[in-house]
């Protein structure tokens, strides 16, 4: 009796996270191909913490909790501010960050203030980037792989693409269904 109500709850709850409405960073598709997509996201918010991290799981772990942190109240005002999606991350050799959207109510000027002083608020700028998805877990080793996958269909598209390929994380790590991952990278487009 006892697994079979256990069963049931996690069932539950993986619908729950499967269908709640939570807010998504914004973009136009400009462009589908078999493999990618082109797309032009506006300016947002964000808060971003940089590290010395040179994987996933350095960045990940530590990146989320400081965030995580500042939208749930560890800030000078105490305000919670609510979760979007998706969670960036742009993960090299040098500097790695990990950045949240922030709500489209909040600019830098309006955000609390962190209580980490390593956490920044940033405006982004207009870009245009081309983007590959992915389901399941994410991991250094799939982050990889489809960041290959993108670049060679952008060189066999004739797209010249600049910058850090970058990933974007949709769901909490205690969702198990219907997983959401992708690759961004900027693209020239006119």
């Amino acid at each position: 009796m006892v697994p079979g109500i256990l069963i049931a709850l996690v069932i539950i709850s993986q619908l729950y996270f499967t269908m709640a409405k939570t807010a998504t960073q914004p973009y136009r598709i400009i462009k589908t191909e078999k493999d990618f997509q082109i797309r032009l996201y506006p300016p947002v918010t964000m808060a971003t913490i940089s590290m010395d991290a040179k994987t996933y799981k350095e960045l990940s772990s530590t990146g989320f909790r400081k965030l995580a942190s500042y939208i749930f109240g560890g800030n000078q005002a105490k305000k919670s501010i609510a979760m979007t999606t998706p969670v960036h991350m742009d993960i090299n050799d040098s500097q790695s960050s990990m950045s949240f959207v922030m709500p489209s109510m909040y600019t830098k000027d309006n955000l609390p203030t962190p209580n980490d002083s390593t956490i920044a608020i940033k405006t982004t700028i207009e870009e245009y980037v081309a983007a590959i998805k992915f389901g399941g877990y994410a991991n250094d080793d799939e982050i990889k792989k489809y960041a290959a996958r993108l670049e060679s269909a952008l060189i066999k598209n004739g797209i010249e693409y600049y910058g850090n390929f970058r990933f974007l994380g949709y769901n909490a790590p205690y969702q198990f269904w219907r997983r959401k991952n992708e690759i961004i990278v900027n693209v020239r487009w006119k």
